[in-house]
């Protein structure tokens, strides 16, 4: 097994550009692995500013850029992480998520979180098979 980074187009330079150490995109042994993605607008790579709804929903269409940079989907994904800022937004993050995975949903963990060090409120990460 031999593990490749991919290239996620206007992703993978935006967060290289905010000097955060990571891969957005790991394949190896038949799986994919997307690390967390904020809401960050897949044509310009900047982060999306917006109430939650907003945030999840650019989360979530860069989290299905990130698959098909990789060549999967998200109907090949096995696990979802989201964590959020505030657990007051799970509600609203369903709202919105539901509306991606509407049938069949992936095994799914909500996390909140303290804070980052930047300013969004959530990030969307994911395991997938090719």
């Amino acid at each position: 097994m031999k593990k490749e980074i991919v290239e996620v187009p206007v992703l993978s330079a935006a967060v290289r550009a905010m000097g955060v150490p990571l891969s957005l995109v790991t394949k190896g042994a038949g799986l994919v692995f997307v690390s967390g993605i904020p809401p960050l607008d897949i044509t310009t790579g900047k982060l999306v500013r917006g109430d939650i709804e907003a945030q999840t929903e650019a989360s979530l269409i860069a989290l299905k850029h990130c698959l098909a940079a990789a060549g999967t989907s998200p109907d090949n994904v096995l696990m979802v992480r989201i964590y959020a800022a505030n657990a007051g937004f799970y509600g609203a993050i369903n709202r919105v998520y539901a509306k991606h995975f509407p049938e069949n949903p992936p095994a799914r963990t909500f996390v909140p979180v303290a804070s980052w060090p930047m300013e969004f409120d959530l990030e969307i990460e994911c395991m997938a098979v090719t």
